[in-house]
């Protein structure tokens, strides 16, 4: 290695030094469209997204949940250390627990940057004051959302556990609700993870991924285009 290559990696860390290599070979070996293909392959995006446990949560759900969105999102996803449910988020009258105030709570808690979304879970049911619960509740174009495992299990509603198909749930729950802090609104693609979900008839429905316009909108929103 000579000088000028230590210089480089000096300076620019070995990830960026690794890129403009890749881009240099591009320029010398092909045309502009080479290089263009080659900045959407290296490209990624400055955001992270930080997964909160919000009371007792599965460990398998977390990791999960952290494996998939960074397929989704492109970004890093970390694991953050569990947080106690609020109290006055219970609704003893309704046995459930205000989603609106847990995410209120995490505005105390935490002091986001620009780049950074947050992600509750929880396996409380919750509600908001308009309907008899939610799967989850996000703020638009904000940092914080929140999803509760509870009703996405089959055992809930007296049927026969279905692990898979309650993993595959909460992934699609998640990517929904962070979809929403990202500035995506409900889509009207019933396959679209962004559909809205009335009930599990529409989650099982729809895919664990964006419609092609929805992919388009992230994209542009978290810097990818």
């Amino acid at each position: 290695m000579d000088d000028f290559e230590k210089g480089c990696r000096k300076s620019l860390g070995i990830q960026k030094f690794i890129t403009i290599i890749i881009l240099v070979h591009a320029c010398l070996s092909g045309g502009p469209s080479d290089v263009m293909a080659v900045k959407k392959t290296v490209a990624r995006p400055d955001h992270s997204i930080l997964l909160l446990p919000v009371g007792e949560v599965d460990n398998e759900v977390m990791e999960l949940l952290r494996n998939r969105l960074t397929e989704t999102f492109r970004c890093d996803v970390h694991i953050q250390d569990n947080l106690i449910i609020p109290p006055d988020a219970y609704n003893p009258q309704r046995r459930q627990y205000r989603s609106s105030r847990i995410l209120d709570n995490l505005h105390k808690i935490f002091v986001p940057s620009r780049q950074e979304k947050y992600l509750a879970v929880t396996d409380v049911d919750l509600f908001v004051p308009q309907l008899n619960f939610v799967f989850g509740e996000a703020e638009l174009g904000g940092h914080f959302a929140i999803i509760s495992l509870t009703r996405l299990r089959q055992s809930f509603y007296q049927l026969q556990e279905d692990r898979a198909l309650f993993l595959e749930r909460t992934v699609k729950e998640a990517v929904h609700e962070l979809g929403h802090t990202f500035g995506l609104r409900h889509c009207p693609e019933k396959e679209c993870v962004m559909h809205f979900s009335n009930s599990l008839i529409d989650t099982d429905r729809k895919k664990a991924d964006f419609c092609s316009r929805c992919r388009q909108l992230l994209e542009i929103a978290i810097g990818l285009e």
